[in-house]
């Protein structure tokens, strides 16, 4: 396949590859270790995303300003002053642009407390759902944040801490829709939205065969959707979509408490960075037990997580 060819070209080169290379290398490896997805990309799968979302970034982004970037060790960052956290700029309340113009929300806070720890500067690097893997494995950021689910496809190309928080798989909908269980939503009369490239679309498509899907861009364009009565449902991590509803207050919204999938999040950091893992583990334990975690989720989100996390649940 295209993808294949491109990776052994680089991997066969004799000159100096910068490390955004050697990070879409690590993916041909894992490509290799999946024989279906390596011939063909025809079957969309997470591996095969999360390796095309890496060759997208390497050729949209390059390195920046001509200089090669590598992945910083713990005592590279606070050798540095400061630590570049990757958060998505448009994912309220996890991260997103204030009224002063300046990132805020659930991510930011962790963030903070990471780089106040580390006794460095935040840099707050904006990064996209589909580029949070490339940039770990490229250097461009340090650490990912952003509900990024721990998937054995992932963890094949980055490395996890422990849980941060957890995502539970429910369904939004509205008063339109008269159904108690998700899996009433197996129907050829129901449209599901979601986002493209999200792993619930594959996973909804094998458990909610019959109901068909409606693809669209970004979290505040799902409930735009299911108010505008252009889809029935919603079904994925609603902790993360119920501040858009605010927008449509005529519309009379339904949360399931029905949980179809259970998973945990934890921040994203390159493959191998042992000792930054171990210090992010160690902190994290200590915001869980002192609350911390649990207020600010609450202050951000208005409620406890719908699934309570374990951070002692490994990673």
């Amino acid at each position: 396949m295209a993808l294949q060819r491109i990776l052994v070209r680089y991997e066969n080169t004799s000159v100096m590859l910068t490390p955004l290379i050697r990070g879409l290398l690590s993916v041909f490896a894992t490509l290799r270790a999946y024989p279906a997805a390596a011939r063909s990309c025809t079957s969309w799968n997470p591996t095969c995303a999360v390796a095309l979302s890496m060759l997208i970034a390497a050729l949209a982004f390059g390195v920046p300003n001509g200089a090669q970037a590598q992945v910083r060790s713990l005592e590279d960052i606070r050798s540095s002053g400061s630590i570049r956290v990757g958060v998505n700029p448009n994912f309220p309340p996890m991260s997103a642009y204030g009224m002063t113009n300046q990132l805020e929300g659930f991510d930011v806070d962790i963030a903070r407390r990471i780089a106040d720890a580390l006794g460095v500067k935040l840099r707050l690097v904006p990064t996209a759902a589909q580029h949070r893997v490339a940039f770990l494995s490229s250097g461009r950021i340090d650490l990912a944040l952003g509900a990024l689910t721990q998937t054995p496809e992932r963890e094949q190309l980055i490395d996890f801490t422990i849980p941060l928080h957890t995502e539970a798989m429910s369904v939004l909908t509205t008063d339109r829709l008269n159904i108690s269980s998700w899996r009433e939503l197996d129907s050829p009369d129901i449209t599901l939205v979601n986002m493209r490239g999200n792993l619930s679309v594959e996973l909804l498509k094998e458990s909610l065969p019959r109901a068909r899907t409606l693809l669209v861009d970004g979290n505040a364009d799902t409930v735009r959707a299911l108010a505008q009565g252009r889809a029935d449902a919603l079904v994925e991590n609603i902790d993360l979509f119920l501040k858009f509803t605010e927008i449509y207050r005529q519309v009379e919204w339904r949360h399931l408490d029905d949980v179809l999938y259970e998973a945990n999040c934890g921040i994203g950091i390159a493959r191998g960075n042992a000792e930054l893992k171990a210090f992010l583990d160690n902190l994290l334990l200590e915001l869980h037990d002192s609350g911390y975690v649990n207020a600010r989720w609450e202050h951000w989100f208005g409620a406890p997580m719908t699934v309570p996390v374990d951070p002692r649940a490994g990673s």
